[in-house]
């Protein structure tokens, strides 16, 4: 019996086709024929299990034999902002990893010490749907441009849903709000969202901007970590809290 294997189409019940990429994946890597079985997510909650009924070189259709709703693994929404870094290896690295573990939303930040200022987010879209499949989650997390760090700040003050708010950074100047652990802040089943700085961490005119908007300053631990593993626990507690 063949493995059922999963592919990414968004208006998975308006259509009867893969994308050209998926389906050269599924006819020329995964050699799938008329008849075959396989698993389609729209990456909005739903599977669809399907059989290919028609299979060429560019091209594979197929018929949606059930509608299967999935059960959201965690209620709140589980936002990441980071800034990406200078090696994209790294970042891409996190974008995989925090996809498998799960999260809902990923935006990039420009902050003042940033080393990488411009980002394709396009591999990274990439990245995420490949990461997505792999670990059979219904949702596909959001990815948004990067953004500079005091323009969203302004952004997430526009927003009238209550979430909580947190800042990872290294400081402990004086001035600061007094750091908590992460895992004790997080409060089960309230939306979160996490900051995390460059590889030389937030400015502190960037904390002290961030705290006088209601983010609260914590750690994550007493290791020094780079950006994407910092990034990566990040997720790791926001998951956990609210399995």
């Amino acid at each position: 019996m063949k493995e059922v294997r999963f592919f990414y189409v968004p208006n998975a019940n308006s259509v009867n086709e893969l994308s050209e990429e998926e389906a050269q994946h599924a006819v020329r890597v995964l050699r799938m024929e008329m008849g075959d079985e396989m698993m389609l997510m729209d990456g909005e909650g739903v599977f669809y299990r399907a059989v290919v009924t028609e299979a060429t070189k560019k091209r594979c259709l197929y018929r949606i034999e059930e509608t299967l709703p999935q059960e959201r693994q965690w209620q709140p929404h589980l936002h990441l902002a980071m800034a990406p870094t200078k090696n994209m290896d790294r970042t891409e690295w996190f974008a995989e990893k925090a996809t498998e573990i799960g999260f809902d939303e990923l935006t990039f930040l420009k902050c003042r010490w940033s080393e990488r200022t411009v980002i394709k987010t396009e591999r990274i879209e990439k990245i995420l749907v490949s990461a997505m499949k792999q670990s059979h989650k219904a949702w596909k997390p959001v990815l948004n441009e990067m953004m500079d760090f005091k323009a969203f700040l302004q952004e997430i003050e526009k927003q009238e849903k209550p979430m909580q708010k947190f800042i990872c950074h290294c400081y402990e100047e004086e001035g600061l709000g007094a750091k908590v652990m992460l895992k004790e802040a997080v409060k089960s089943g309230e939306d979160v969202l996490v900051l995390v700085g460059p590889e030389g961490d937030f400015s502190i005119e960037e904390v002290k901007m961030a705290e006088a908007q209601g983010f609260q300053s914590v750690t994550l631990g007493k290791s020094r970590l780079r950006t994407e593993t910092a990034a990566l626990v990040a997720v790791h507690i926001m998951n956990l809290i609210n399995q």
